[in-house]
């Protein structure tokens, strides 16, 4: 294959009939007292849906079986629009250049990255943003909305965001934007009964996210 991610996004009509969400892996042991240790062994969450629930005809269920197979089951990533969380703000509200804090200007450093930062009182998660909507990414220094091309540019298939100039030092860099979550096939078979589907089986579509 000429790459290991395709910059295509899974069919949107059906993911926003999907299932699923953030996923942690925490070790947990009890102690005699009843007291429990608890260590989290990933420093990532990662994400896992099951697009299955979106397919709602056999010209959907087509839809789905070609793009499976042009991404060769598991082989090849792909972008995934997760309906309740693909903004830097608030599913509802269109990105602001103000939404999310991605760094503070030095005088030398050029390039910040996409991050999305949740919670904020007692341990606030920063998830990082590889897959913006290009269009959509908005950058602020200091509350001042920046020009998209002649002060900076964002990568659409990494989520770094290159200013012209670099920004003064203590400046406050912030971002709104859309974005996409990298995932691929989590099984390299689509398990397909035409005659349960019609009677309103829907099959299973597992996907998983990816580090890209």
């Amino acid at each position: 294959m000429a790459s290991e991610f395709h910059e295509v996004r899974f069919p949107l009509d059906v993911s926003l009939g999907s299932r699923g969400g953030p996923v942690r892996r925490t070790d947990i042991v009890t102690l005699a007292s009843g007291r429990e240790h608890r260590n989290s062994r990933w420093a990532q969450s990662r994400r896992r849906y099951d697009a299955g629930l979106g397919v709602r005809s056999i010209d959907a269920l087509h839809t789905v079986i070609a793009f499976f197979e042009e991404r060769r089951g598991r082989l090849i990533g792909f972008r995934f629009r997760d309906r309740t969380d693909w903004r830097s703000g608030a599913p509802s509200q269109e990105p602001t250049p103000l939404d999310q804090r991605i760094g503070t200007g030095d005088g030398a450093r050029g390039s910040f990255a996409l991050t999305k930062t949740y919670g904020a009182s007692y341990a606030p998660y920063q998830r990082l943003i590889t897959k913006p909507v290009g269009t959509s990414v908005r950058i602020a220094v200091n509350g001042v909305e920046q020009s998209v091309g002649s002060a900076f540019a964002c990568d659409p298939t990494t989520g770094i965001v290159t200013f012209a100039s670099p920004p003064a030092p203590g400046a406050i860099i912030t971002a709104g934007y859309a974005f996409d979550v990298p995932v691929r096939f989590d099984t390299d078979e689509l398990d397909i009964d035409l005659s349960a589907f019609e009677a309103g089986a829907i099959p299973q579509i597992p996907l998983v996210e990816i580090v890209v």
